[in-house]
């Protein structure tokens, strides 16, 4: 029962892994704003002053997105102890 409860909580501890939820929505969002950086008008690009601002940020955002999937991929969580004292 005890092995059944820790693998649950390792199962928890990993979904919810703040790095996760971080990078998912900055790839999500990386790659919504490049696609729209590569379809810019020129009218949109002359307001940037010349600059694909939309491009440049969604290919950062894509970049820090996929740096924290990586992150937690090379160290992931450990799972918490469960202490057989405490439970009854």
């Amino acid at each position: 029962m005890a092995e059944d409860d820790q693998k649950r909580v390792s199962a928890a501890a990993r979904l919810f892994d703040v790095r996760r939820v971080i990078g998912g929505l900055f790839v999500v969002y990386g790659v919504i704003v490049t696609l729209l950086g590569i379809f810019d008008s020129p009218e949109e690009i002359d307001k940037a002053e010349g600059v694909r601002i939309n491009l440049w940020m969604g290919l950062a955002m894509l970049a820090l997105g996929l740096f924290f999937l990586l992150w937690l991929r090379l160290n992931p969580p450990k799972p918490p102890q469960i202490d057989e004292s405490e439970e009854q």
